[in-house]
């Protein structure tokens, strides 16, 4: 039985992989109380719930589990969570520094794995980063935000494909669309996927591809241009080759064709549910953020109003903060290399934006050049002082307010 006062702490390590977990779970002792292979699943989860019930034994109403696991999502995870478990999402670098801390002989097993991550949580849970408690409109937002942009960066690794397919056997098509994803060129290039095909397409021909596709503007001028481009000389290969090539494109062109549509579809699905969160208008309240770019912001900070405890752990999670680097002498400042990557792609760009339509961050940019700062570097501050100003707004519940946003740069508002 417990001491009046005292808290009963268990600790467990969870070596996943896609069918099954091995786990261990740890007194504060560090002494080993027991260890399994879980099945993935319902079954897997009960049998761990039913492990750690045996363990607490009268004593669970009181009890703390933490659980120590190299991720924070998927159904498992979110199981941890509604049990109750203080769930830490362990970096798999820190896992493999704690691994050479303990030995150097580099030897590695799952139930080592577990063992480890258990011993981690039990005395290092003060350095670690809880899972967060994000609303299942904050998680609703994050998978259908995560998947359009994922989806985004393909056809843009589907386009440069294509360009690189076109500039070995029908480079006139390069100088006749300046967008190879757009609907019109996908059209044509299915229609006349080689330079032979691609000759014989009429004005008329053109033009109605134009008009289908929703084009706008002198749309005769437009498809005079494209033919006179498609019919331009340039160096080719043998037809057999060129043949070959042709069915490259119109798989990349199908491809991207159908990115195009689901794409949009996403577009209209990540606009509805960020606009059903109460943050919503906070958020687009800021400089630089629409939509689509404040539901990528909101799904990647997550929705938890208390997993940043400042300003300054907002900005060191979204990696926009620099670090310091001191020994000796010797202090160098730079950039953080290691960060989430949609996050920190959402934040510049939209400091680029804000840079354009905002005084305050403007005349703030601005300084940042006069101080010898490259382009980027000032963009990156520019960032992180936008989410000290987004992390103050959603804290009080308020809009932005460029006066009151740019009032420690005097400077900024004098702009």
């Amino acid at each position: 039985m417990l001491e009046t006062g005292e808290t009963l702490r268990l600790f467990v390590g969870d070596d996943w992989a896609e069918a099954h977990h091995d786990v261990e779970l740890m007194d504060a002792s560090g002494r080993r109380l027991a260890k399994a292979r879980l099945p993935e699943g319902v079954a897997g989860m009960t049998r761990l719930h039913a492990m750690i019930g045996e363990h607490l034994g009268d004593d669970g109403e009181e009890a703390q589990v933490l659980v120590g696991i190299e991720t924070d999502r998927g159904p498992w995870v979110r199981a941890l969570v509604a049990a109750g478990y203080t769930v830490y999402a362990v970096n798999p670098l820190q896992t493999a520094r704690y691994r050479e801390r303990l030995a150097v002989s580099g030897a590695k097993s799952d139930a080592a794995d577990a063992h480890m991550l258990a011993d981690m949580v039990r005395t290092d849970s003060h350095q670690l980063r809880p899972v967060a408690g994000d609303s299942q409109q904050g998680e609703a937002i994050k998978v259908v935000t995560r998947t359009h942009k994922t989806l985004i960066w393909d056809r843009t690794r589907h386009t440069q494909r294509l360009r690189h397919a076109l500039r070995d056997y029908f480079p006139a098509a390069l100088a006749a669309f300046d967008d190879l994803a757009a609907r019109e060129a996908l059209e044509l290039l299915a229609k006349a996927p080689d330079p032979a095909a691609a000759a014989k397409l009429t004005v008329n021909q053109i033009t109605t591809v134009l008009k289908r596709v929703g084009c706008r503007g002198d749309l005769t001028g437009r498809a005079t241009r494209i033919q006179a481009a498609l019919r331009s000389e340039h160096l080719g290969q043998p037809p057999v080759v060129t043949a070959a090539y042709a069915a490259s494109t119109r798989a990349l062109v199908t491809i991207l064709a159908t990115l195009n549509e689901q794409i949009a579809i996403l577009r209209k699905e990540v606009e509805a549910h960020f606009g059903r969160h109460p943050a919503a208008e906070i958020i687009t309240s800021q400089p630089g953020l629409g939509p689509i770019l404040g539901a990528r912001v909101l799904a990647e900070f997550g929705d938890d109003p208390d997993r940043y405890t400042s300003a300054k752990a907002r900005k060191n999670y979204a990696g926009t903060s620099p670090i310091t680097r001191a020994s000796g002498k010797k202090r160098v400042v730079a950039a953080r290399f290691v960060h989430n990557d949609r996050l920190i792609d959402a934040l510049i760009t939209q400091a680029a934006a804000a840079v354009r339509f905002s005084p305050g961050a403007r005349a703030y940019y601005d300084k940042q050049r006069a101080r010898d700062a490259d382009y980027n570097t000032a963009l990156r501050q520019v960032a992180n002082r936008l989410v000290g100003i987004l992390h103050g707004c959603l804290k009080t519940g308020t809009l932005y307010d460029e006066a009151t946003a740019w009032s420690s740069h005097p400077e900024s508002l004098a702009a």
